[in-house]
């Protein structure tokens, strides 16, 4: 059964409160059998009367396991917040104490947050709902990174489109292939944003395009003849002017490891439907020599209005696999980075916004497009894009 957010985070919250009555009735029903037990409380001691403590014991036990999993498994169910790997710890450690009671609490915790982040989104945007601040003129076109496809179920965009479209956006998506040269991708988002006119009946796209797919985007623009069909392009966190570690890590793979890794990722990705991957030639057109390249021969259209967004992972740690990673690498080539691209290489065209929050973690190149759905104290993705896109309605795009 799919839940409404609303009913979901409900249920959720539900089984936090039930986990929290589970805490404290085990508290107390524990202490009075404990005392019962040695005849602190009046009664006969477990030594007298052992035909009243065991049923008394069963009972309680059997009370406490079912109020119990009646919480857990209503939060495991529902919650995003708790992501996977909490869960997993749960399972391991929850017959050992101490660490399954403070496991326990953590969650409770974080599911509660969970609850007012999002009643307070849902409360926004009941309020806001007659505006519909982010109905452009022009429908929204977004296109994924390298790597990555627009899946049916698994948004490349995680939340932010379903909030765009609470707001009253027009989202269409660019599903091209995961993995090839920036030349053959743009050829397909140009044939997307043909289609996109021609069924809306509109003439022109406003594109949000995250890392390599700026590039594709800016190539669809300028060399397919799509200038006059773009009301805008926004680039997140895209490598405008390239990566030096890629051609360092290019540098130190040998060419035979370098087509063996490219032969297992084409086949991969061609069983699950990209029609001809092509893992090598997205990795060297993200060199600084390639974007040299592509900016020299790529140039901006005056019919367009371009804008860019970047981002600064704080800390190792504060990235997720494999940014975790690839973060001090490089950080030691690039310099401030989200995880994979420097910051130097984000800024494109008329404005550019720099997201730099001083919370621990920072934000990464994935937090950007919300791809481990995750609410970030300080900075909440999906306002960001909502904000964004009535910018976009506000210069009449």
């Amino acid at each position: 059964m799919i839940f409404s957010l609303k009913k979901r985070i409900e249920i959720s919250y539900r089984g936090a409160n039930i986990l929290i009555g589970f805490l404290i009735s085990t508290l107390i029903l524990g202490t009075l059998f404990f005392l019962g037990c040695f005849g602190l409380l009046g009664l006969p001691s477990f030594a007298n009367a052992k035909g009243l403590w065991i049923p008394l014991g069963i009972v309680i036990f059997l009370f406490e396991l079912i109020v119990f999993w009646d919480g857990i498994l209503r939060i495991y169910l529902t919650s995003v917040q708790l992501g996977l790997k909490l869960r997993i710890l749960g399972a391991i450690f929850g017959l050992i104490i101490p660490i399954n009671i403070i496991l326990l609490i953590y969650m409770i915790h974080i599911v509660r947050a969970e609850y007012r982040f999002e009643m307070k989104k849902i409360k926004l945007n009941e309020e806001r709902a007659g505006e519909q601040i982010c109905k452009t003129k022009y429908p929204i076109l977004m296109i994924h990174g390298v790597f990555f496809r627009d899946f049916k179920h698994f948004n490349y965009w995680g939340r932010i489109p379903d909030e765009l479209e609470k707001n009253g956006a027009k989202v269409f998506y660019g599903n091209q292939q995961s993995a090839e040269s920036v030349v053959d991708s743009g050829k397909k988002i140009a044939e997307k944003i043909r289609e996109i006119c021609a069924s809306e009946g509109c003439d022109k796209v406003n594109i949000i395009a995250h890392s390599k797919g700026g590039l594709e985007s800016r190539w669809a623009i300028s060399m397919e003849g799509m200038a006059p069909h773009v009301a805008s392009l926004t680039t997140i966190n895209t490598p405008h002017r390239g990566v030096h570690y890629a051609a360092h890590l290019l540098s130190k793979i040998p060419e035979k490891r370098q087509f063996h890794i490219a032969r297992i990722y084409n086949r991969i990705f061609k069983e699950i439907g990209d029609p001809a991957p092509d893992f090598l030639a997205s990795v060297k057109d993200l060199t600084v020599e390639a974007c040299e390249k592509f900016n020299e021969k790529v140039k901006d259209s005056p019919l367009v209005f371009y804008q860019s967004v970047g981002s600064k992972l704080n800390r190792r740690r504060g990235g997720q696999f494999p940014l975790n990673i690839t973060y001090p690498m490089v950080k030691k080539y690039d310099g401030i980075n989200d995880g994979l691209v420097g910051k130097d290489s984000f800024p494109w065209g008329e404005r550019f916004q720099f997201i730099e929050k001083k919370c621990r973690r920072g934000i990464t190149h994935g937090d950007m497009i919300d791809l481990n759905r995750k609410n970030i104290k300080g900075f909440d993705v999906r306002e960001f894009y909502v904000q964004l896109v009535s910018g976009l309605r506000e210069r009449g795009c």
